[in-house]
């Protein structure tokens, strides 16, 4: 995560050296181009925070499936044989 901010910051300065860049001898240009560009930085970091709280809760989930994969296969395995003793006890028509 502290990789990523470096990453959107370093983006940033980037962004802001282009702007001033295009237009140095306009201030007020390069105010609104600066702003504009950290608008857009802010909605990157936005949109990556969220694809990493939909990552981690999609790991939480695979590790839940994980653990509890061998819980199920027992239940199953238990339900399978209960079926086939009732199967049993049932009278032939």
């Amino acid at each position: 995560m502290k990789a990523s901010l470096l990453f959107l910051l370093a983006c940033t300065a980037v962004l802001a050296l282009g702007a001033r860049a295009d237009s140095p001898e306009q201030p007020k240009a390069l105010v609104q181009k600066v702003q504009e560009l950290a608008q857009k930085a802010s909605a990157m970091a936005k949109d990556a925070f969220s694809r990493m709280r939909e990552s981690e809760a999609a790991q939480q989930a695979r590790q839940w499936l994980s653990d509890n994969a061998e819980l199920a296969k027992q239940r199953l395995v238990w339900l399978k044989e209960q079926l086939a003793e009732l199967w049993k006890k049932t009278p032939a028509a």
